[in-house]
């Protein structure tokens, strides 16, 4: 008669799925612990469809005959570009059921608020002084800064953002005056798409 042998037992799957489930309830809390810190409704796409409108923009700028023209195409294409910006912010903030009146929404607004007025203040006071190549580089500085302090309270990457912003705003100082044109081509235009593409794809579109 041969001697009992000892039961092997087959690996369970359970500890694994355990696993996957608590990694899976990790992520839910760090995510839900970020949405109620932090903005995350600033629309990838959205911003991306901002830099595709300052492109135009540039364009029709390029052919204004006078500087008031000039700064007529500016603004409206501003204007143009902030309607998507806000309509795109609401609908992603519908799909990922975030306020956008309150908490972290209300703090990113209030950051940018002071440093935009800054630069629609100062817009109203050159216009009158000819002071029309001073407005690209301090456009850029500003709105940079703006990003930078909304930033704080949104995704990691608008800080970023904001500080390549004030950087072409610095570089557009020291450049010849006629390159204002280019360098709001290449700071609204081109980091509004390439951040916009890096927030759609880190940050749910």
């Amino acid at each position: 008669m041969s001697a009992a042998q000892p039961t092997r037992h087959e690996p369970s799957s359970e500890p694994v799925q355990l696993h996957v489930h608590a990694m899976d309830n990790l992520r839910f809390i760090r995510e839900t612990m970020e949405r109620s810190t932090s903005f995350t409704a600033f629309p990838g796409w959205g911003t991306v469809a901002m830099g595709c409108v300052a492109f135009a923009g540039t364009g029709v700028a390029l052919v204004m005959s006078t500087p008031e023209l000039w700064l007529a195409a500016w603004l409206a294409t501003a204007f143009i570009a902030m309607a998507i910006g806000v309509v795109t912010m609401v609908l992603k903030a519908r799909r990922i059921d975030e306020s956008i009146f309150a908490g972290p929404a209300r703090r990113f607004a209030l950051g940018m608020l002071p440093t935009l007025s800054c630069g629609l203040i100062l817009t109203v006071v050159f216009a009158p002084l000819n002071l029309h190549p001073l407005m690209p580089p301090m456009w850029l500085l500003l709105y940079g800064a703006a990003v930078m302090a909304g930033g704080a309270f949104s995704v990691r990457i608008l800080p970023v953002m904001g500080a390549f912003f004030m950087a072409f705003g610095i570089a557009a100082f020291v450049s010849p005056p006629h390159w204002g044109d280019a360098w709001m081509a290449a700071g609204f235009g081109g980091l509004n798409v390439l951040f916009g593409l890096l927030i759609a794809r880190k940050h749910g579109g």
